[in-house]
């Protein structure tokens, strides 16, 4: 369980004109998802999505990254056949997601537009966090990738439903199966990426702040209404979600893939378990 103190440094939360700007603070982690992140991420969702007075939102990270993904701790924990540290987080009543979820779902319940300002790596679970976000601004040179398969893992964190309203289906499942690292620039060929800028987070800043000075109750209801569409089935794709990455979690091949990583080896797999 992740200190109060800890959980309150990861995350800084201002609000300014109506814009409110989320910024990631383990820049010297390169913004990597350890359990006080995850708690002060959802948090901050959580509280935007009750505030009244707000316009819009920009999500970036603090440093040269905007996510790297789970931080590596949790994966020498998968290591040694542990799942403690990763998904946790108990659902809470009447939730779709758990906390591993959430972080990237909660964007979805702020009412008000979510910019993702992206610069620098988002990979992995840094990669579906900025899928949350109902706009994506990268810099031409950010690396993405959903990289789960890499170390014997699928995307977990609503990471296949929200790359699927994006892209073609064999497009994703490039992306998941392959594991690979692609720019920003072909991020934005294949749809990931809404706008590519120089600055990614002055960029977003100028969307949302264009977004602000539209009806709040105009935009509220526009971002109601596409989410009714393309969000329908979530729940019961959240819940495939977990129930797979229970199955994979510590299991022998999903061990070997770490442990083949961390050794710099090629892996060596069994028979299936899934």
């Amino acid at each position: 369980m992740a200190s109060q103190s800890d959980i309150a440094a990861r995350v800084s939360v201002s609000i300014d004109a109506g814009v409110a700007h989320v910024q990631l603070m383990r820049p010297d982690k390169r913004n990597a998802l350890d359990p006080a992140m995850f708690e002060a991420i959802a948090k901050a969702g959580e509280d935007l999505a009750a505030n009244r007075e707000i316009r819009a939102v920009v999500l970036s990270g603090n440093g040269s990254s905007f996510c790297a993904g789970l931080d590596f701790a949790s994966f020498q924990s998968m290591a040694g056949g542990n799942n403690s540290g990763v998904n946790a987080g108990a659902m809470k009543p009447g939730a779709i997601t758990h906390l591993a979820q959430q972080i990237c779902w909660v964007w979805q319940e702020v009412p008000v537009p979510v910019v993702a300002a992206i610069q620098g790596h988002a990979l992995g679970g840094g990669m579906q966090l900025a899928l949350g976000a109902d706009l994506r601004v990268a810099h031409p040179q950010t690396q993405f990738a959903m990289r789960e398969a890499h170390w014997g893992l699928i995307p977990d964190m609503t990471g296949t439903l929200m790359l699927s309203r994006l892209v073609r289906d064999d497009v994703a499942k490039d992306l998941v199966f392959t594991a690979r690292i692609i720019t920003g620039q072909e991020a934005h060929q294949i749809g990931v990426v809404t706008r590519l800028a120089e600055n990614p987070l002055e960029t977003a800043f100028q969307i949302a702040g264009e977004i602000a000075g539209l009806s709040p109750d105009a935009v509220r209801g526009a971002k109601a209404l596409i989410n009714r569409l393309s969000n329908a089935g979530a729940a019961d794709h959240f819940a495939a979600e977990r129930e797979i990455i229970y199955k994979l979690i510590g299991k022998p091949n999903q061990v070997e893939a770490v442990m083949a990583n961390f050794e710099k080896r090629p892996a060596k797999f069994g028979p299936t378990t899934v």
